[in-house]
């Protein structure tokens, strides 16, 4: 078996590796990204503004020794509506954390 090796390292030529994009082929990746975003586009869920929150009529109240939210819950809630319900507005309105209240606090409360 005869192996035969080139006379120098210039007669061995490296492959060349670099791609070109055709005329074509640059229309063809340009269509494609655009086939894309209009996809995106029109499958994408839309958002639809409601009218905005109409919001709650309130009142000021300030605790007295031995209130707690659930005694002011009890004195303003509507005939078989859940105290718990009411605790909780209360405590969303004036953004507390927890149900403890201190006398003297101003809170406030929804309408009647």
């Amino acid at each position: 078996m005869s192996h035969q090796f080139p006379a120098s390292k210039s007669e061995v030529s490296a492959p060349v590796s670099s791609m070109r994009l055709t005329r074509r082929g640059r229309v063809v990746v340009l269509a494609l990204g655009f086939l894309i975003v209009c996809a995106s586009v029109l499958f994408s869920s839309t958002a639809v503004a409601n009218d905005p929150d109409p919001g709650v009529e309130v009142t000021t109240a300030t605790v007295a020794q031995g209130e707690t939210l659930w005694h002011l819950a009890r004195d303003i809630a509507q005939p078989g509506e859940d105290l718990r319900d009411v605790v909780t507005l209360i405590k969303e309105l004036n953004d507390l954390d927890s149900s403890q209240v201190q006398i003297g606090q101003q809170l406030l409360l929804p309408a009647n």
